[in-house]
């Protein structure tokens, strides 16, 4: 089942002489319980396609379709709410309210859409993740790898469809970058998550089942499944 589809996808800044294509014309497909890495130097375009993916920037043209709805023919609001509902983001700077502990961090995502939290599924994702003796403490009393622990489990709280990943071990060190990976990866499997993750980083991206190369705007690599 495809759960992830762009159809020549187009993204340009400027005009004329000075027109930028950070995406052009990518085409791709990911499927139900994939684990992708797209991975590519700076300026490729790996993450204003992840952005595209989300629903955080709009194309200049084609389509992407999520969970069988083409996202970008939904009004701002809408869109809003079906990536709330269907999309979990990982980012590189984790993205915790400083006010808010672990718990509250983890489910506010599902709180904001006016649900209540499945708290047997959250309890097996605390656990899976090693989180269960950190609920009570503050993003700052944590390290860089509990922290994105915590990303990671508040990107899976709200059963997403798909969750992005950019760079989510970008702040870490090549230990910790390990472990997380590790997690992540873990995680995917045992919930069956669809995952797509960005990095320029060739070795961290072969823990991934798929690897999609991208270089100025274009899929070079992978992006077709086999």
């Amino acid at each position: 089942m495809t759960i992830l589809e762009t159809k020549d996808l187009r993204k340009t800044y400027g005009k004329d002489e000075a027109i930028v294509h950070a995406l052009d014309g990518v085409s791709m497909k990911v499927e139900k319980g994939e684990f992708i890495s797209i991975v590519g130097t700076s300026g490729s375009g790996k993450s204003t396609l992840l952005h595209m993916f989300g629903g955080l920037d709009r194309p200049t043209s084609g389509n992407v379709i999520v969970d069988g709805k083409d996202i970008f023919e939904m009004k701002d609001e809408e869109l809003v709410i079906f990536r709330r509902r269907k999309v979990g983001f990982v980012f590189q700077n984790y993205n915790l309210i400083p006010t808010l502990n672990v718990y509250e961090n983890i489910v506010l995502p599902i709180g904001l859409d006016g649900n209540t939290p499945d708290h047997e599924y959250i309890d097996q994702i605390i656990h899976t993740l090693g989180l269960e003796s950190k609920l009570n403490n503050l993003p700052n009393n944590l390290s860089g790898g509990q922290q994105q622990r915590v990303a990671i489990a508040r990107a899976l709280a709200s059963k997403p469809v798909i969750v992005l990943a950019d760079e989510p071990t970008g702040n870490l060190d090549s230990k910790t970058s390990q472990d997380v990976l590790g997690l992540l990866k873990v995680t995917s499997e045992k919930f069956k998550q669809t995952v797509v993750m960005i990095t320029h980083n060739e070795e961290i991206a072969q823990l991934a089942d798929r690897v999609v190369h991208i270089e100025d705007g274009r899929i070079v690599g992978g992006g077709n499944n086999v």
